[in-house]
């Protein structure tokens, strides 16, 4: 199951990240962390860079809404999506984010079963 932690600034997941890789996509789970293959080499920062571009454009979320927060030099890191809302909305974010993840996670699982 994803990590996925509220705390006051919003919502904390892990991911493991393996740079270098043919194309940029999800790959499942890696343990209790989101699997993703980046194109980018591990070097000044690529990875990660292109690691928050790649999320918002999963998530549907704005790039400036995402930040690592741990893991800046290792391949599994904290990302922390920022929130401003009150705690309803935040709770609605919470089951939305849940539900992006369980669908990619299905699609990457679908794609799988047509190989």
């Amino acid at each position: 199951m994803l990590f996925l932690q509220e705390n006051p600034q919003g919502i904390i997941f892990k991911v493991f990240v393996q740079p270098k890789s043919s194309k940029n996509t999800i790959a499942g789970l890696y343990g209790d962390a989101l699997k993703i293959k980046l194109t980018a080499p591990p070097i000044d920062g690529a990875a990660n860079k292109m690691c928050i571009k790649f999320l918002a454009k999963c998530l549907k979320v704005p790039k400036t809404s995402l930040e690592i927060i741990s893991g800046h030099t290792s391949r599994t890191k904290y990302v922390l999506y920022k929130q401003k809302h009150n705690n309803k909305d935040r709770r609605e974010d919470v089951e939305r984010f849940k539900k992006e993840f369980e669908q990619l996670l299905n699609a990457k699982k679908q794609l799988d079963n047509l190989s």
